[in-house]
């Protein structure tokens, strides 16, 4: 399944993250500030890979409003990870389902691969296979990797803090 959405230009600075981490389940949990309601999907897109790791998004008016992470095993790191350098602001829209309209749960079950650098302060999750993509930023520290169809291919974490454990 995929999830396919619709592409604006954004205005103005990006909306700031707020990210928490669980300590006793090691969930990260991205708080994106409130963006224009729109027309679209409210409720959850959940995404579970094979390996454990899972991405919850929360979606208000169709526009990602929150990201919840967890991997397990632990995620796989990558010293050469590094966010894409060209990157432009958008504002991105899940329409309703016409056929689930009243739907405010969808579960994937994808190839899902999630990796971060060393520190973990950067995390990526690809979604299916490798494809070409583009990158938009929807929130300061939050990017969406889209193909050429639209279809989210990916999200970006920047700038994440450590796990309070590890203080």
């Amino acid at each position: 399944m995929e999830i396919s959405v619709q592409v604006e230009a954004a205005s103005g600075a990006p909306a700031p993250v707020d990210y928490r981490w669980d300590v006793d389940t090691a969930i990260l949990t991205a708080h994106l500030a409130p963006a224009v309601d729109g027309k679209g999907m409210s409720g959850s897109v959940e995404l579970a890979g094979n390996d454990g790791s899972w991405l919850i998004l929360d979606m208000h008016g169709g526009t990602i409003r929150g990201v919840e992470i967890a991997v397990w095993p632990d995620v796989r790191k990558h010293a050469g990870l590094h966010a894409p350098r060209e990157v432009e602001s958008a504002r991105l829209t899940v329409p309703s389902r016409k056929s689930h309209p009243g739907e405010s749960v969808l579960q994937f079950d994808t190839t899902l691969v999630a990796e971060a650098n060393p520190e973990e302060t950067l995390f990526h999750f690809r979604m299916g296979g490798h494809r070409a993509a583009r990158t938009v930023r929807i929130a300061r520290d939050v990017l969406i990797d889209l193909d050429e169809r639209e279809v989210l291919a990916g999200l970006w974490l920047l700038n994440v803090p450590p796990f309070p454990a590890d203080e």
